[in-house]
C-alpha cells in the first residue's frame, strides 16, 4: 500500500486538509470546500439487477471501473458506503470488494473502520437515554410514553433485539414498556449523516428528528430534549469523509452506510460533493438493484445534494439471471429488461456490466451479449475481480462513450413532490416494480393520513421492501406481473427529510444465517486476521 498522504496528493487534497488515522487512512477535513472550485466531475452510478442472497459483485465492479478509469489515463475516483458489521459476520460479508478490485486496508475498512458507525449508533443510544431521562424527571410538556417513536440501535444483525421490554427493576430503572433496536444502518442518524451538508445543516436535522407525542398530543422532537448539539458533537469526525486507496493505489473515497433495503443506501452528499469537485470521473454505488438504490439515489438523494447522474451502469451475473429464471438463463433476461427500463425512465443511458465468474460459459455469455445487443444496449464482460483495471477496461471505454455520445438534460423524477403520499406509492410501484395496484393495511393508510394531515406529504418517499424480488415477496422473482404489493407501514424521518413507507415482510433488524460467517473468521499470535471477505 501507498502511504495515505500519498494517495491524497495524488487526488489533490492538500496535507493540511487531511486527518490521518495511521499510514492508509485519513479523514478529509470539510473546510477544503473552501478552496476547491465548482464541481467539474461527471457522475456515474452503478446499480444492478436484483440480487442472489450472496450478492453480485456491486461494490467490486464500481471499485474495478474507477480503476479502470485511471488506467485508461483519467482522473477518477470511488464513492462507496461503509461496511455494516451486521452483512460482514452474517452471510453476505464486507462492503470493501474483492479479488484485485478492493480497497485497502481491507480488514480495517470491513471492520471499524476510522470508527464513523460506533460514532452513529452513540449518537442514536444518547437521544434514547436523553429522552428516557426526561420522561424520568417529569419535564413538561411530559412526554406519552405510550407514544415514543425512537428506536435504540446496533451495528449487528441480533434478532433477539427487534422486540424487547426496557425499564424493568424499579422506579429509578425507568419506566416498563416495549422497546425495539433497528440496526445502525438503518437509522435515521445515519440517513441524517449521509445526507447533510455541514454542521449547521446535521445540528437541525438531529433537532427535527421527531421522538414522541406529548400527553397532550403535541409532537416532540430531539431539540425539546435538547439533545442536537451533543449528538452532533459525537458526529463532529463522522461527518468527515474517508480517503483511502483501491488494490492499485488509485484514490476512494468511502463514507456512511445506510442500507438500500430499509433506507436510501449510498455514499453521503458530502463525499460526492467533494469527489465532483477533485475529480474528472464520480463512480458511486447504490445499494441492490435499480427498483431500490438506484431509484432512492434519483428521487431522494440527487435531489438533496442537487446532483445530476450522466451515466448508469447495471451490474448482472449470469447466476442472478438463472436465479430469477428458475435456473434457466433466458428466462431470467426480463429481470435484467426492467432495471434496464427503469433506469431509462429517468433520463439516463445505461451500460450492462457482466461481473463473471469462472464457471460462466462463453455459450452463456454469448446468450447474453445477443439479447443485449437486440436490445441496443451496450454490454461488457467485467473481470475486475480476477484481473484488476485491465478487466474493467472494455466497460470503462464502454461509460466513457456512453457519456460523450448521451448527454444528460436532466432527471426525470418518478414523482412530484407535491403528489400525494398515495400517488408517490403508486407512481414507484408501477413505473419502477411493474406492480398493478397497492394493498393498505387499515393501520398503514391511516399512518399515512396522519403524515399529511401533520404537513409531512410534501417529502420525498423511501420504500422499505425486499432486494430479492422487484416486488415486496422475495419468492416472486424473474419480472413479475400482475401482483400487487402490500403497504404495511409507514414513519416520518423528519430530520432526514423523508417518508419511510413499508412494504410486505421487512425489517430493521436482520438477523444471522444458520452458518454466519463469523465462524470461518479468526486471528493468529501475530494478530494477522483471516475470513473475512
Amino acid at each position: 500500500m501507498i502511504p495515505i498522504s500519498e494517495v491524497a496528493k495524488k487526488a489533490g487534497i492538500d496535507e493540511k486538509y487531511l486527518e490521518q488515522y495511521g499510514k492508509y487512512m485519513a479523514k478529509i477535513n470539510l473546510n477544503i470546500r473552501r478552496e476547491l472550485g465548482d464541481r467539474k466531475g461527471k457522475l456515474i452510478l452503478v446499480t444492478a439487477t436484483n440480487p442472489t442472497p450472496a450478492g453480485e459483485g456491486k461494490t467490486t465492479n464500481s471499485i474495478g471501473l474507477s480503476m479502470a478509469l485511471n488506467a485508461l489515463g483519467h482522473n477518477a475516483v470511488v464513492a462507496i458506503r461503509q461496511p455494516s458489521l451486521g452483512p460482514v459476520f452474517g452471510i453476505k460479508g464486507g462492503a470493501a470488494g474483492g479479488g484485485k478490485s478492493t480497497v485497502e486496508p481491507f480488514e480495517q475498512v470491513n471492520l471499524m473502520f476510522t470508527g464513523d458507525f460506533p460514532a452513529v449508533s452513540a449518537a442514536g443510544n444518547l437521544l434514547s437515554a436523553m429522552i428516557d431521562n426526561y420522561i424520568h424527571h417529569d419535564h413538561q410538556p411530559e412526554i406519552d410514553v405510550r407514544r415514543t417513536y425512537w428506536p435504540r440501535n446496533l451495528d449487528m444483525n441480533d434478532r433477539a433485539l427487534r422486540k424487547i421490554i426496557v425499564g424493568l427493576g424499579g422506579r429509578f430503572d425507568g419506566f416498563p414498556r416495549e422497546e425495539h433496536f433497528v440496526i445502525t444502518s438503518a437509522s435515521e442518524v445515519m440517513a441524517i449523516l449521509g445526507l447533510s451538508k455541514d454542521y449547521m445543516d446535521l445540528k437541525n436535522r438531529l433537532g427535527n428528528i421527531l421522538i414522541a407525542r406529548s400527553e397532550q398530543l403535541k409532537e416532540m422532537f430531539a431539540r425539546d430534549v435538547k439533545a442536537e448539539g451533543a449528538m452532533a458533537v459525537i458526529l463532529r469526525d463522522a461527518l468527515k469523509p474517508n480517503i483511502v486507496q483501491t488494490h492499485e493505489g488509485t484514490p476512494a473515497i468511502i463514507h456512511t452506510g445506510p442500507f438500500a433495503n430499509i433506507a436510501h443506501g449510498t455514499s453521503s452528499i458530502i463525499a460526492t460533493d467533494i469527489a465532483l469537485r477533485l475529480f474528472d470521473y464520480v463512480v458511486i454505488e447504490a445499494g441492490f438493484g435499480a427498483d431500490l438504490g438506484a431509484e432512492k439515489f434519483f428521487n431522494i438523494v440527487t435531489r438533496a445534494g442537487d446532483f445530476n447522474v450522466d451515466a448508469c451502469v447495471v451490474i448482472t451475473t449470469i447466476r442472478a439471471l438463472k436465479y430469477h429464471g428458475s435456473d434457466n438463463l433466458e428466462e431470467g433476461f426480463p429481470n435484467l429488461e426492467k432495471h434496464m427500463e427503469n433506469i431509462s425512465s429517468f433520463g439516463v443511458p445505461a451500460v450492462v456490466a457482466l461481473n463473471r465468474f469462472p464457471d460462466d460459459t462463453e455459450e452463456e455469455i454469448n446468450q447474453l451479449r445477443t439479447y443485449c445487443k437486440e436490445k441496443g444496449w451496450k454490454m461488457e464482460v467485467s473481470e475486475v475481480f480476477a484481473k484488476g483495471s485491465e478487466g474493467g477496461k472494455d466497460l470503462g471505454k464502454s461509460v466513457l462513450e456512453t457519456i460523450a455520445s448521451n448527454p444528460v438534460k436532466g432527471i426525470s423524477y418518478t414523482y412530484d413532490l407535491e403528489d400525494s403520499v398515495e400517488t408517490k406509492i403508486m407512481k414507484v410501484a408501477q413505473k419502477i416494480y411493474g406492480a398493478k395496484d397497492i394493498i393498505y393495511t387499515a393501520g398503514a393508510r391511516g399512518r399515512i393520513r396522519s403524515l399529511e394531515k401533520r404537513e409531512y406529504g410534501n417529502l420525498p418517499i423511501c420504500i422499505a421492501k425486499t432486494q430479492f424480488s422487484l416486488s415486496d415477496s422475495k419468492s416472486l422473482r424473474g419480472r413479475p406481473t400482475g401482483f400487487e404489493v402490500e403497504v404495511t407501514g409507514a414513519d416520518v424521518s423528519n430530520g432526514a427529510g423523508f417518508i419511510v413507507i413499508y412494504m410486505g415482510d421487512i425489517n430493521l433488524m436482520p438477523g444471522l444465517p444458520e452458518e454466519p460467517s463469523a465462524h470461518g473468521m479468526d486471528i493468529d499470535a501475530d494478530g494477522k486476521i483471516s475470513g473475512v471477505f
